[in-house]
């Protein structure tokens, strides 16, 4: 039991009051993670647990106490107590009209799933689990208190949350639960985007992702927040390697996963973990079916990095996602099909400077989702592809100790351009410097001299 908890503890008993640690803190104490916000629940209304910490608190905050909840900084511990509530729901949205309980067990009932409906009383230690969590968790099995029509019935972001923690606890959502969410998916449309894209990056940065997103596919779900992902069922592998995209899609993302988890330290990157996700969604509205050589038929998916991209951008602002993070992943997708034109390293050391450039700061992803996006059976191949990838990385690096590839610049910068041509600032000179860059990117660094000649014949020619 935390120390803020049996502070808490202490100063509720004394007034004649329950305390319960409840809910996620409980279950991840018992399944070994570390705890870190707490939530309380009470007997007590809010304005008394108000009353009660506010000797003891160092902040605290009332913005869900319409709710019944009081938010409190206890000991440098954020705790959050919430009054027992026994709520109804309207149906049209997720807003519960609160009412407040009596009983532990009632408050237990409204609660999402049996693993997240356990409690512990804080003065006693009393175990309290009237809806079988501790077994259900046991045996890694996601149930719902009430019957899980009237669960979701009620808030039906429940459903998003059973994929999510389908993908970061590793549990299986029993019959019913699967079941109801196939019946139920549309309601999801209640629910406020900004909501959908909080529990979507919750599932995507969880240790068993591709668990959460199977289930999101499977009970209709990704229809109503993701139907780009659903729709790669229908598109074909030009490989031939794979029962369709979708499957593909999914080892890909495993395989960026692998590569990530690699570095010392590693934190889900969401940028990486939804490129690769998204790398392939532009192969559904590019696919056209050809004859090759010999009559054989051919599928192809000419340009989909280029559709992709713009599905992606469109897709995660649809979810209202950060810009910066939809141009990150957006450009990861439009550029993950440019080394395949590496062939057998037969670009030019210009070529390899763009593709640096062009990646910019998401250089190391690139790497990541290139690497992965191989999901070949044949051996031989993966292994050519991966040697491949290998000299290009090593070119990069030694070019990098060359010239400091990640920071390209013209051998002139703007002012030495005016100065040199007798210009003042204007579009010439930015012409002027686009031109000396991409000099730079064909020749390398070029001696000053050399690059001054240069800038003035490129001028002469534009009298």
């Amino acid at each position: 039991m935390p120390p803020a908890a049996t502070r808490l503890g202490s100063l509720f008993a004394g007034a004649g009051h329950q305390l319960y640690l409840v809910g996620g803190p409980v279950r991840d104490a018992l399944m070994g993670r570390p705890v870190s916000d707490l939530d309380f629940t009470t007997d007590a209304r809010p304005e008394q647990v108000l009353e009660l910490v506010s000797g003891l608190a160092s902040a605290t905050w009332t913005t869900g106490i319409e709710f019944g909840t009081v938010g409190a900084q206890i000991g440098g511990q954020p705790c959050e107590i919430t009054t027992f509530r026994a709520d109804s729901y309207d149906r049209v949205s997720r807003n519960p009209v609160v009412e407040f309980g009596t009983d532990i067990a009632s408050d237990l009932r409204r609660r999402d799933f049996t693993m997240n409906a356990m409690a512990v009383s804080v003065a006693d230690r009393h175990f309290v689990d009237p809806y079988g969590g501790l077994a259900d968790l046991a045996r890694g099995l996601l149930r719902t208190p009430a019957s899980p029509q009237e669960s979701f019935g009620d808030d039906p972001l429940r459903m998003l949350r059973a994929a999510r923690f389908v993908a970061q606890l590793g549990v299986t959502p029993a019959e019913p639960v699967t079941e109801a969410i196939r019946q139920l998916a549309g309601e999801l449309g209640r629910i406020t985007v900004e909501r959908v894209q909080v529990e979507l990056n919750k599932l995507i940065a969880g240790a068993y992702p591709r668990r959460g997103l199977e289930l999101l596919v499977d009970t209709g779900l990704a229809d109503v927040v993701l139907p780009e992902l659903p729709a790669l069922r229908m598109a074909a592998d030009e490989h031939g390697q794979h029962k369709d995209v979708y499957a593909h899609t999914l080892q890909v993302l495993d395989q960026a996963i692998e590569l990530e988890q690699r570095e010392p330290g590693a934190e889900p990157d969401l940028v990486l973990r939804w490129a690769a996700l998204l790398h392939d969604i532009g192969k559904p509205d590019t696919r056209r079916f050809t004859q090759g050589p010999g009559g054989a038929d051919q599928v192809t998916f000419h340009h989909h990095e280029v559709v992709g991209a713009r599905l992606t951008r469109a897709r995660l602002k649809a979810l209202k996602f950060p810009k910066d993070q939809i141009e990150d992943i957006a450009r990861l997708v439009f550029l993950h099909l440019r080394f395949y034109g590496y062939g057998r390293g037969e670009w030019t050391d210009s070529a390899v400077r763009r593709y640096v450039t062009d990646a910019g700061p998401l250089l190391d992803r690139l790497h990541k989702l290139v690497r992965s996006d191989t999901t070949t059976r044949n051996k031989r191949k993966a292994a050519l592809l991966a040697a491949t990838y290998d000299d290009l990385e090593e070119r990069i690096a030694r070019l990098r100790q060359q010239e400091e590839l990640d920071a390209i610049r013209p051998d002139l910068d703007g002012n030495e351009i005016m100065t040199i041509l007798g210009l003042p600032p204007g579009p010439l000179v930015g012409k002027a410097y686009k031109y000396l860059l991409e000099l730079r990117m064909e020749r390398g660094p070029l001696p000053h001299d050399e690059a001054v000649r240069a800038l003035r014949s490129w001028y002469a020619e534009q009298q």
